[in-house]
């Protein structure tokens, strides 16, 4: 039976000899090395395994047609046009690993394509941009990017021929010998984390590890938080324990530009799963910018905290919490599943505790009184008398996510067992 395949993302019309170098690289250590001809306009005469014609179709226009548009279009044309050849070769069983190759033009190509894939299987681009800011390309998706130190033009040569045998070997590596991503033996329980609410994740994590859970945390970063909502749909958790929903702010003012906005929309996947949530308000006090000369003149004078030279923490009002009350309200309200709220009175943060930069009880209480005035009854609603890393209210959420997950798992049970 032959080896699954490592597939290689090109644009052969200007990286023919990089292309088949790959290739026989790859082939001649065992592998299919199907290759995804995603050029654009050069001619050329190799013969891919799967021709840019092909793929600009998939993508929903005839090759002859692509020239007419704007070039980000064309991009996103070849992209999903790739990743419709991935995914497809992925659901038959056919797919091991991809590597990809360009410079900013075959960058962004293959990585459209590969965003397509699930978390777990192996992807690599080598790429001349790599160097700079490559989370447009990432976005949440387990992407490695190697830097090509020497620009791929000519054919491979003494820099670049290692950088393309060391980016297949990696390919290779993790194709035979990775861990795929596969279902714990144990009940998941994923939560999300910032340094400003540290204590309450370590605490109440390892309370519920004590339970029998495994704890997966997820920094609040905009990618991880997404990426949780990714493998929440994906089946591989079973109970979300979201103690830091800063994301949600940044979604809701997306024109603010906020560093940890989200690149899919937060606090959604659980509730079309119909799986326990136990949701609080860490971080959704505060707006992330970059360093301090990169906040938007609108949020400036207000009450700032620099957490770090890249990272400044600015209060958010509050107008601009009732509104965000009134859209965490409406997704919790949409779950399918079991859902509490836990408020704590005595702030969201570390610098939202009484004395702390970003206290603004005032602002809080905008929010807890939009979710009052929106929630349905069926979504509990709980504030204690507590900051949010006060031990007592990581005992308390520990505590109701158990008793919700109790609940829920017997309930999965009786259901598996009415089914046989």
């Amino acid at each position: 039976m032959p080896r699954k395949a490592i597939a290689i993302i090109a644009t052969v019309d200007t990286k023919e000899a990089e292309t088949r170098f790959l290739q026989e690289f790859i082939t001649s250590r065992g592998w299919q090395a199907p290759v995804l001809d995603v050029s654009t306009y050069l001619p050329h005469g190799f013969k891919a395994a799967y021709p840019r014609e092909e793929i600009c179709r998939l993508g929903g226009v005839e090759f002859k047609d692509l020239p007419a548009l704007r070039r980000d279009a064309m991009m996103q044309t070849m992209g999903l046009g790739a990743a419709r050849v991935l995914t497809g070769l992925y659901a038959r069983g056919e797919l091991a690993g991809v590597l990809g190759i360009g410079g900013n033009q075959g960058t962004a190509i293959a990585a459209i394509a590969m965003r397509a894939l699930p978390i777990g299987l192996p992807k690599v681009i080598v790429s001349t941009v790599a160097s700079g800011n490559i989370r447009p390309y990432i976005e949440y998706k387990d992407i490695i990017m190697m830097f090509s130190v020497a620009d791929l033009l000519g054919g491979p040569n003494t820099v670049s021929r290692t950088i393309l045998s060391n980016a297949a070997w990696a390919v290779m590596g993790m194709a035979a010998h990775g861990e795929p991503l596969q279902a714990s033996d144990r009940p998941v329980i994923a939560t999300t984390a910032f340094g400003n609410t540290n204590e309450v994740v370590t605490a109440a994590r390892d309370r519920l590890v004590e339970l029998g859970y495994e704890v997966i945390a997820f920094h609040a970063s905009g990618a991880c938080g997404s990426a949780m909502e990714e493998l929440i749909e994906a089946g591989l958790i079973q109970g979300v324990l979201d103690l830091t929903t800063h994301e949600l702010i940044g979604e809701v003012f997306g024109e603010a530009g906020d560093i940890y906005t989200p690149m899919r929309p937060r606090l959604e996947a659980a509730g079309r799963r119909g799986i326990p949530q136990v949701i609080s308000l860490g971080g959704l006090d505060y707006f992330c910018f970059g360093p301090a000369e990169s906040i938007p003149p609108a949020y400036r004078g207000r009450p700032t905290h620099y957490h770090n030279p890249y990272n400044t923490n600015v209060r958010a009002t509050k107008e601009e919490l009732t509104r965000v009350g009134g859209v965490l309200a409406a997704r919790l309200n949409a779950a399918r599943g079991p859902v509490a709220v836990m408020v704590p009175l005595k702030g969201w943060s570390e610098n939202g505790r009484a004395g702390g930069p970003l206290h603004d009880p005032e602002a809080d209480a905008a929010l807890v009184a939009a979710l009052e005035a929106n929630l349905e009854p069926r979504v509990k609603l709980m504030k204690l008398d507590a900051n949010i890393n006060d031990p007592v209210f990581a005992a308390s959420a520990a505590a109701v996510m158990h008793q919700l997950m109790e609940v829920w798992l017997a309930g999965q049970e009786s259901s598996a067992a009415c089914e046989h």
